[in-house]
């Protein structure tokens, strides 16, 4: 678990897809400055631009993950190149103030970034999702993880398939997407909540008609239109 603060911005060292066992490792520098490693463990996660992976193996001022085949496939992890910068924050300890949301790490979508549109010392990004079907999950003045950052959503249109967040200056210094130009992808986690809340929902109204009870709700809802109309 994640909050979308992002932590340091680190560095592509190299991206491996030949390792010995088939599989792919990115290895992530980090600024002469850093301690985003001053309490690491193997086997610890650290979400890099909003993927939680998980370290093989670090020195002080470096570490590798293992990436796995399905992760390239639904992220943008499989386009960093050496020297390329990506967003760092370790998993949330209990005693961590909640600054953004809860982000899992989970990867939903890419979206692809349509335009950049500065707004006296911030910059409106609009957004369209390689995978649609998230749009149902973003909502104006929801969370939304970008790049793994928690932004604020301060439009959707769900008829033309796009977004946008608005980043303030002190933002664009912290993140990684700031830097990132048209048509350059990033990594996207809906709010989780909505997910949960939707599941919900559809297993209420799937038991309801499995028991033959139907929708009174939806029922006297139409009568009262209905009455409302002949009135």
């Amino acid at each position: 678990m994640f909050t979308g603060i992002v932590e340091e911005i680190g560095e592509v060292t190299t991206l491996n897809t030949t390792s010995p066992d088939g599989g792919t490792t990115l290895t992530i520098t980090l600024p002469p400055t850093s301690t985003l490693l001053s309490d690491c463990h193997l086997g610890d996660s650290i979400a890099i631009n909003g993927v939680c992976l998980t370290v093989t193996t670090f020195l002080p001022q470096s570490f590798t993950v293992g990436i796995a085949p399905e992760t390239l496939r639904l992220t943008n992890l499989g386009s960093l190149t050496p020297s390329s910068r990506v967003n760092l924050e370790r998993a949330v300890r209990a005693d961590t103030r909640m600054g953004g949301h809860f982000v899992q790490g989970h990867v939903d979508t890419t979206a692809t970034i349509l335009s950049k549109t500065p707004d006296g010392n911030a910059i409106t990004f609009r957004f369209a999702p390689k995978n649609k079907d998230v749009l149902r999950y973003v909502v104006y003045k929801g969370f939304i993880a970008l790049d793994g950052a928690s932004l604020t959503v301060t439009k959707v249109n769900d008829e033309e398939g796009w977004w946008e967040v608005m980043l303030i200056a002190y933002t664009q210094e912290k993140i990684v997407t700031a830097a990132k130009g048209v048509g350059e992808t990033v990594n996207v986690e809906v709010d989780m909540t909505a997910k949960y809340v939707e599941k919900s929902i559809q297993g209420y109204l799937a038991g309801m008609m499995e028991d033959g009870q139907g929708f009174p709700w939806l029922q006297k809802m139409v009568e009262r239109i209905v009455a409302q109309g002949f009135s």
